[in-house]
């Protein structure tokens, strides 16, 4: 028969159990190596300003734990792969790193850290991440030589199917006024009024019927149809009242909406983005965001959240951001995927006095045969510069015949040149070269074939293929480390703030760890991954 305490349904286990061990009070100082990353960590804080931290919090009361302390916990757990706050409150009560970290102090719990996370370092958070980009500056790790920027989606904390679409609320908005403006002419009918339903004003024009319908209602002016409860006036006002509810909805959905295409009921701020893996294996949307990180040496120095799913409206506020927090940066060449391609981020790279590496987007397929074989390409026509004209596949001349100018979402204008083929008719290889009836003609801008051939032979140079190899290991990388091996793939929080807040505390620890592996390798300085040659090896 087992013999068992039969006091042992108390809170407190100890009482009553047999002293497995003898206490005595030691050290964690001689348990923790002296290479291991948490001492990295505690240094680096203990060398940053955090008078902006501490002055997060209220004069009055006592802190329970210790704010530089609290942040030194955070930054490890993220540097450990640990983002949950539950998860890593259990870490300082069970991990002797984290254990060294508090230095005696009281363990905090998981809603204190989710409040220092949220409430303490929100706002500050990045003003941190770019002083320890400042630190690895000074250390000689950053030299803002050479730099790639990379994004990837990553998943909203929001449920699947809780899309709002641009197009099906302009399209139900429009319906739904139509049939307001039917009943504004039953009413004007009925009434001698002149109601109308304008797309400008829907809101007011349904208020004013509204108003109306029930100021005869209340003066008992209507009278009801035989066998019917309510009058006809009782129903279009129940109608329009119901319109008024849903003009309200369209008009907060198309405030949230701004210029993207959706978002999703559960997170406003994600919008849904084709992820390269879903959880059905066929390519459904997800709710995400769009992660934006500025790579130099291996290290993080710029990172941003974007709502858009296209990386070229990116470069340009990211760059802005990261002068904003170091003025006299000065960054030598800016390396990018075809992503990052357009005349406006050409022109603001060399307003910065950046040299572009960004791979044109017509790069791969210019090498296909299919590509080379089609003469309705403007890469294909003979150009004569000294003309301005091209010379399509049937000898005809292709002349500039007028000038436009296009504006960008981002308010770029760009001037585009409209050329045209002097006689298309009867040619006998028109239909290889364009479905147009007319002659053939082609849209130009002059100043984006000129960027483009600049950054074309900086990319083809041999520093151009060096850090073209870079940019994979380097920014692809760092997202590789981040998605599988720290197993990030999903935020958290929600809401642009509360994310943001999360990917920079992401990228403190990834640099972080990223340091305290250059030091133990004996890596440190090198920015670069030199390729092993045959003649090398």
């Amino acid at each position: 028969m087992c013999k068992i305490n039969l006091d042992i349904q108390q809170k407190d286990y100890s009482i009553g159990g047999e002293g497995y061990q003898v206490f005595l009070p030691y050290s964690l100082e001689a348990r923790i190596p002296g290479d291991e990353s948490v001492r990295l960590i505690s240094q680096i804080v203990e060398g940053m300003d955090l008078r902006e931290l501490y002055g997060s919090y209220s004069p009055l009361g006592r802190k329970p734990t210790d704010p530089k302390t609290l942040l030194k916990i955070v930054a490890y757990a993220y540097m450990e792969g640990i983002y949950s706050t539950r998860k890593t409150a259990t870490a300082c009560r069970r991990d002797i790193n984290f254990m060294w970290l508090l230095a005696g102090e009281p363990a905090p719990d998981h809603t204190t850290i989710s409040r220092f996370r949220k409430d303490r370092i929100g706002g500050i958070v990045e003003g941190l991440f770019y002083q320890l980009v400042k630190i690895l500056e000074e250390l000689g790790e950053v030299t803002y030589e050479n730099v790639f920027e990379d994004g990837t989606k990553i998943e909203a904390n929001a449920n699947k199917y809780t899309f709002v679409w641009k197009k099906t609320v302009e399209k139900n908005e429009a319906k739904m006024q139509e049939k307001a403006a039917e009943i504004a002419n039953e009413i004007n009918k009925a009434h001698s009024t002149d109601f109308a339903v304008t797309k400008e004003q829907a809101d007011f024009d349904m208020y004013q019927m509204i108003a109306f319908l029930e100021q005869k209602i209340k003066e008992g002016t209507i009278e009801k149809e035989p066998g019917k409860r309510k009058s006809k006036e009782q129903k279009q006002l129940k109608t329009l009242q119901g319109y008024r509810e849903r003009q309200t909805n369209y008009e907060t959905s198309k405030d949230i909406l701004g210029d993207r295409n959706s978002y999703s009921k559960t997170d406003t701020d994600a919008t849904f983005m084709r992820m390269k893996d879903d959880h059905m294996k066929n390519g459904q949307l997800k709710a995400g965001y769009n992660v934006q990180l500025v790579i130099d040496g291996e290290y993080t120095i710029g990172a941003g959240i974007y709502s858009n799913c296209s990386d070229v409206g990116t470069l340009k506020p990211m760059l802005e951001n990261m002068y904003s927090y170091n003025p006299q940066m000065e960054i030598g060449n800016f390396v990018g995927d075809a992503g990052y391609e357009s005349e406006e981020n050409y022109v603001y790279l060399e307003g910065k006095g950046i040299e572009p590496y960004i791979k044109p987007q017509t790069y791969e397929q210019s090498k296909t045969q299919k590509f080379k074989d089609n003469i309705g390409k403007r890469e294909n026509m003979a150009y004569n510069p000294e003309m301005d004209e091209y010379t399509c596949h049937n000898n005809k001349q292709i002349k500039p015949v007028r000038i436009s100018k296009k504006k960008s979402a981002t308010g770029y204008e760009t001037e585009i040149t409209i050329y045209e083929c002097e006689d298309c008719s009867g040619c006998p290889v028109k239909a290889q070269c364009t479905k147009a009836k007319g002659n053939r003609q082609i849209e130009v801008s002059k100043t984006f074939l000129e960027k483009r051939e600049e950054s074309f032979k900086n990319i083809t140079s041999e520093q151009g293929v060096l850090l073209r190899v870079n940019r994979s290991i380097q920014s692809e990388g760092a997202f590789g480390i981040i998605k599988q091996n720290r197993e990030f793939t999903r935020f958290l929080t929600r809401g642009n703030e509360n994310v943001k807040t999360e990917i920079l505390l992401l990228c403190f620890g990834y640099n972080v760890n990223k340091l305290h592996a250059k030091i133990q390798s004996g890596r440190c300085g090198k920015s670069l991954h030199i390729p092993k040659t045959k003649d090398a090896a």
